[in-house]
């Protein structure tokens, strides 16, 4: 090769390098910027998780009232900040226009599901266009097994099959029971009668075909926590007067909401601040099921909702009158009786209605209802909403076996099994519901 040639060559090949060279840092600075991008992104990410947490623990703070006599108060905290945070992310997605703060909470509770269980047969069904999941032991029965109809809590805005998956197994293995847990539609996309009438009318499809499952037509048992314990009351009671169906063994109610006269009874007063159920809350979410929304919650919480001479009328159900002294002695005062407008009482008369409200059954109803087992919390808002009930039933010859949790809060039972977030009270309140089932 020539010198000509070598040199007019040289110029070629470091335009190469050079072009390379730019190509390569290009390249990299892209990457760094990518990378500062991440760091800045993972940064803003961390430092609001954070904030998030903060926020979600000044909350609980601020807002909590956790008497010392509750069972396991730090893990309580922790669940009800868990709780606050999904709330507050579901509230910034539903702002910037991504999703309903209510859908990313039921999202976010049933978004964990369980495997197979090797004791159990487990299928999803529809009753009556209303989606059910089925219970059954795989161990052979010499007889037919009792049939537990389960419905769900969470306000009648919350909750799902999934939701209590670990809870329905539990009954149904422990009791060798066939228990069919139903998804009724929920508030406030559907308002009342809608979770009642699916619950209903499931329970009564199940009913008319019990054979084909197993089950023992006079062993038919209706149980629910919380929401789902006024679901099961009220269908309790619907099916009391019905003839043309086999009658219940029991009814199994767990911190039933029963109520919605009066927000000032002692256990209201006693644990507004306790939670997993602030009053507050208690009251919104009855007006979510009744109405779609929480118009007039104020005045629901006052009591200036229901005109006198109908709380009058209902005082003899339900009154601190029927209360026990003994709940009475932690921060309770009298609340005085206020009246009503026109206006707001016409927006929730139907509070007036047993299906809603079952502790306002007539007396002749009440006489024709089955056993029943009672589980009330002392550190919950419902509490005296049982405990008003329980009377009502033993004054009309019920036969009820009544279980107080001394240390127990809303919600208590549902977390029984959680891991590491479980609770030694849930679980003795648990064991008392399996073994008035096996006495069944």
């Amino acid at each position: 090769m020539t010198n000509k040639e070598s040199g007019s060559n040289e110029p070629k090949i470091s335009g190469k390098v050079k072009s390379k060279t730019f190509q390569i840092t290009s390249l990299l600075s892209k990457m760094a910027v990518v990378y500062t991008l991440l760091v800045l992104f993972l940064a803003v990410f961390v430092a609001g998780f954070i904030l998030l947490v903060m926020g979600a623990i000044n909350f609980d703070f601020s807002n909590s009232e956790i008497p010392p006599g509750v069972n396991q108060p730090v893990k309580l905290r922790i669940i009800h900040i868990i709780l606050i945070s999904r709330a507050v992310v579901g509230k910034i997605l539903e702002n910037i226009g991504i999703c309903s703060q209510v859908s990313f909470v039921r999202y976010m509770q049933g978004r964990k599901t369980l495997g197979v269980d090797p004791k159990l047969f487990i299928k999803d069904l529809w009753f009556e266009k209303v989606p059910v999941r089925i219970y059954q032991p795989k161990v052979p029965s010499a007889s037919q097994r009792r049939g537990v109809m389960f419905f769900h809590g969470g306000g009648w805005v919350f909750g799902s099959l999934e939701t209590h998956e670990k809870l329905c197994r539990s009954i149904a293995r422990e009791s060798e029971s066939v228990v069919v847990s139903v998804g009724y539609r929920l508030a406030p996309e559907h308002k009342y009668p809608a979770a009642y009438e699916d619950c209903l009318n499931a329970t009564i499809h199940f009913m008319k075909n019990v054979e084909h499952y197993g089950v023992n037509p006079a062993r038919m048992i209706i149980c629910g926590d919380s929401a789902g314990g006024n679901l099961a009351a009220a269908v309790s009671q619907t099916l009391a007067g019905r003839s043309d169906l086999p009658k219940l063994r029991a009814q199994i109610l767990i911190y039933p909401a029963l109520q919605a006269l009066d927000f000032n009874l002692p256990s209201y007063q006693q644990n507004r601040g306790v939670p997993l159920l602030y009053r507050e809350r208690a009251a919104f979410y009855m007006l979510q099921y009744l109405n779609g929304n929480a118009s007039n919650l104020e005045e629901v919480l006052e009591g200036s909702h229901i005109p006198i001479d109908i709380k009058l009328n209902y005082r003899k159900w339900v009154s601190p009158d029927n209360i026990p002294e003994k709940f009475k002695v932690r921060g309770y005062k009298p609340h005085v009786l206020l009246d009503c407008t026109t206006e707001v009482y016409e927006t929730v008369k139907r509070f007036c209605e047993p299906n809603l409200c079952p502790l306002l059954a007539e007396d002749a109803l009440i006489q024709q209802l089955p056993e029943t087992f009672m589980l009330t919390c002392e550190y919950d808002v419902l509490r005296d909403d049982g405990l008003l009930y329980k009377k009502r039933l033993e004054d009309n010859g019920v036969r009820v076996t009544w279980y107080h949790l001394e240390d127990g809060f809303h919600g208590i039972i549902n977390s029984f099994n959680n891991e590491w977030l479980s609770f030694s009270s849930g679980k003795r309140g648990l064991d008392n519901i399996m073994n008035f089932l096996k006495s069944l």
